[in-house]
């Protein structure tokens, strides 16, 4: 390949810890490849959020005003029973996040995040991508890693010293590496946007982020572009009709969601009668003893770690190993192996700890009957402040440089 070196960093996958990645390392002073088997960048997803200890490292590689350009600011985060629509407990965000943890909390569609990183990726000369090439495999040499990949129907290969898996749930490289397939948990997630006129009137407060609690299931919605667009995620306990293994959702018969809504009350029903169609995702974790790297192959984000979006913190996640991935390689010369060992040991207890607070807000906003009344006073006698303190070791984390 033109312009490349048996130094540069490899990285499969341009979604966002790629491209993350890609950008974390390019400013440490690496020369970067990634390869993205999709033949371009495409609109695919639907809304994310963004805490702060996300945009806190989005911002320290230059793209905080891009990414303000696309995103919303919201003020709160509300949790509101389903049924009556009663707010359980509110935590401020807005200023006060920004206050309280030094960086903001935004939400934004995820084709938006990702064409920010993908113009930066395109304008930085150490940086080259390339689409349609689609990862094999890899093959170990010393002092260096081959990635193998179909292009168009021809086997290439390009060399580099470390070689980043950021290919997403069915990583290709963490089966290379002997790592565990992904899990079912027996959950689905079900997306749709809905634009924003297509709202009933008071059907949602405007400016925050509104989780619907109800009998084991919950409902997500928060404004995208401006408030132009609502994202609508729903967490229903069951396998979604019609989904696709190995695609990142597909269009499903939405049936059996409607009658999962259809006891929640008449906002959520109304809610549901505004979209369209639905997409659906049958949520997958990796599990915990997955190994992230081997030799000088390595995985991030959901390749190493996919985990249920009851924290909202994939991107996040992936974001924070990109970041830390590209220091310790810094930092570690050509020490390789030691980099790769000093990130794992890093990164591995904080994504545990984001996993366990997910399976906890699966149990609490799941409850039903005395649990979920207990849990309703027990947040109620909470001052919104103490609420804001509970994720200061989630929003308010930095990383260690070194």
């Amino acid at each position: 390949m033109s312009g490349a070196s048996s130094s540069d960093i490899l990285i499969a996958g341009a979604g966002i810890a790629g491209l993350t990645a890609a950008l974390a390392f390019a400013e440490r002073g690496f020369c970067v490849r990634v390869f993205e088997r999709a033949p371009l960048l495409v609109e695919v997803g639907a809304g994310l959020q963004l805490s702060p200890n996300a945009t806190r490292l989005l911002d320290r590689l230059g793209l905080g005003e891009a990414l303000r350009e696309r995103a919303v600011r919201p003020q709160a985060v509300v949790l509101r029973r389903a049924e009556t629509g009663r707010q359980v407990a509110r935590v401020p965000l807005g200023e006060a996040a920004l206050k309280r943890w030094g960086a903001d909390y935004l939400v934004m569609h995820r084709a938006d995040l990702q064409s920010v990183l993908g113009a930066a990726a395109h304008a930085h000369p150490a940086i080259r991508l390339y689409f349609g090439h689609d990862l094999c495999g890899a093959r170990e040499r010393p002092g260096a890693v081959m990635a193998d990949m179909e292009v168009d129907g021809r086997a290439v290969s390009a060399e580099g010293r470390l070689l980043v898996g950021a290919d997403g749930v069915w990583s290709r490289l963490r089966a290379g590496m002997d790592g565990a397939p992904c899990r079912a948990v027996g959950h689905t997630a079900w997306r749709t946007i809905i634009p924003g006129d297509a709202l009933a009137a008071g059907a949602l407060e405007p400016g925050v982020v509104t989780a619907f609690l109800a009998k084991r299931f919950h409902l997500v919605a928060y404004p995208l572009r401006g408030g132009r667009e609502w994202n609508l995620v729903a967490i229903t306990p069951d396998r979604a009709v019609g989904a696709v293994e190995g695609e990142w959702a597909s269009a499903a018969d939405p049936t059996r969601l409607r009658e999962t809504l259809a006891d929640a009350g008449p906002l959520l029903r109304g809610l549901a009668d505004a979209a369209r169609e639905w997409t659906a995702w049958p949520l997958v974790e990796v599990v915990g003893d997955t190994p992230w790297h081997v030799g000088r192959q390595v995985l991030i984000g959901d390749a190493a770690h996919a985990m249920t979006p009851h924290a909202a913190q994939g991107a996040g996640m992936a974001i924070e190993d990109a970041c830390v991935l590209a220091a310790q390689m810094a930092a570690g010369g050509e020490d390789v192996e030691r980099a790769l060992a000093r990130y794992e040991t890093r990164r591995r207890p904080r994504v545990e700890r984001v996993r366990r607070r997910g399976r906890f807000n699966r149990f609490v906003w799941h409850a039903w009957g005395p649990i979920a009344l207990g849990r309703d006073l027990a947040l109620a006698a909470r001052p919104q402040g103490a609420l804001a303190a509970d994720f200061d070791w989630l929003y308010g984390w930095r990383p260690e440089e070194t």
